[in-house]
C-alpha cells in the first residue's frame, strides 16, 4: 500500500470518528429541545395570570406611577444589562448573536447618556468581557441549558436590588434583558426586553372586543399586593427568558451539529474517490512494471 493510500484511509478513519460525535451530539440536543418546549410551555400560563392579576391591582392602586418598581427617573444614569449566553460551544453563533445585540444596546444607552452595567449568564459571555477586561456586575454559569426557577430567583433578587438602591451608592435607573427567542426549530433571534421600570399604559378598550375584567379582592390593599407580586413577576420573567435562551441554544447546536455531519459525509465521500484514484494509480503502476518485467524477460 502506499505512502499516499496510508494518508487517504487515515484521514477517512479521522472524519467518521468525528461524524459519529456530532450526530450523537445532534440526537442529544434534539431530545433536550423537546423537554426545553415543554418547560417553556408551562411556564408561560402562570406569567399570563400574573400580568393579569399586576393590571388588576395596578387598576385599583391610587397612583401606581409613584410605586418604586414603576416610578420613571426624570434621567437614566445607570442601566443594567443582563446578557443570556451559552456555557458551552458548538452552537453556532447563538452567543455571538445575544453578544451584538447587547453590545448595540449599550452603543444605544452611550448615546444617551446612560452608564450600561452588565450581567452576565454563561461561560461564553463571561469569557467575553474578561478577554476585553470589561467589569461585570453579576456572573452567573453552570445552568444554561437546562436552568431553574432557583437559578432566575437568583439573578432577579440581584436585579431588583441593584434597581432599588440609589444610583448614587452604585445602583441602576433601568434592567435591561438580552436574551435569544424561540420562534421555532429552524429560527431563534436576539432580542431586548426592558424589564423595569415596568410601564403603565393607559389603554382604551372598545366594547365590542373587551373581555370579561377579573373581579379581586385585595387584602390589605392593591399597593400592598403590588409589593408582593412585582418581586414574582421579575423573577419569572428572567425564569421565561432563561428557557427561551435554552431552548434556542438546544436548537442552534442541533442545526450545527447537524450541518457538521452533512460536511463529515461530504468529506468522507471526497476522501474515498481520492483513495479510490490512488488505489487505482497503485494497480496501474504494478501492472506497469509486471509488464515491462515480462517484455525484458522475453527479449
Amino acid at each position: 500500500m502506499g505512502a499516499q493510500l496510508r494518508v487517504y484511509r487515515r484521514r477517512i478513519r479521522s472524519v467518521q470518528a468525528t461524524k459519529k460525535i456530532t450526530k450523537a451530539m445532534e440526537l442529544i440536543a434534539s431530545s433536550r429541545i423537546v423537554k426545553a418546549q415543554q418547560r417553556l410551555a408551562a411556564s408561560e400560563p402562570y406569567l399570563i395570570q400574573l400580568n393579569s392579576a399586576i393590571s388588576a391591582a395596578a387598576s385599583h392602586a391610587t397612583d401606581v406611577r409613584k410605586h418604586p418598581l414603576m416610578a420613571r427617573p426624570e434621567e437614566s444614569k445607570r442601566a443594567a444589562i443582563l446578557v443570556i449566553t451559552a456555557d458551552r460551544g458548538l452552537a453556532g453563533a447563538y452567543s455571538s448573536n445575544a453578544i451584538k445585540e447587547a453590545e448595540g444596546v449599550n452603543r444605544m444607552l452611550a448615546e444617551q447618556g446612560t452608564q450600561a452595567v452588565p450581567y452576565v449568564v454563561g461561560r461564553k459571555g463571561v469569557s467575553f468581557y474578561r478577554f476585553r477586561n470589561r467589569p461585570v456586575a453579576g456572573e452567573y454559569t453552570g445552568f444554561t441549558d437546562q436552568p431553574t426557577y432557583a437559578d432566575a430567583k437568583r439573578i432577579g433578587d440581584d436585579l431588583l436590588t441593584a434597581f432599588l438602591t440609589p444610583t448614587q451608592e452604585g445602583g441602576v435607573d433601568e434592567i435591561h434583558i438580552v436574551y435569544t427567542h424561540f420562534l421555532n426549530m429552524g429560527s431563534q433571534e436576539a432580542r431586548v426586553r426592558r424589564v423595569l421600570p415596568l410601564e403603565v399604559v393607559d389603554e382604551v378598550v372598545s366594547k365590542e372586543s373587551a373581555l370579561p375584567f377579573p373581579l379581586y379582592e385585595f387584602e390589605p390593599g392593591p399597593e400592598a399586593v403590588l409589593d408582593g407580586l412585582l418581586p414574582r413577576y421579575i423573577d419569572q420573567m428572567v425564569y421565561l427568558c432563561l428557557l427561551m435562551s435554552a431552548a434556542s441554544e438546544h436548537a442552534a447546536r442541533r442545526r450545527a451539529m447537524k450541518s457538521a455531519t452533512d460536511n463529515a459525509e461530504e468529506l468522507i465521500r471526497s476522501l474515498t474517490r481520492q483513495a479510490n484514484q490512488a488505489r487505482q494509480a497503485e494497480i496501474t503502476q504494478e501492472i506497469s512494471e509486471i509488464v515491462g518485467g515480462a517484455d525484458a524477460l522475453s527479449a
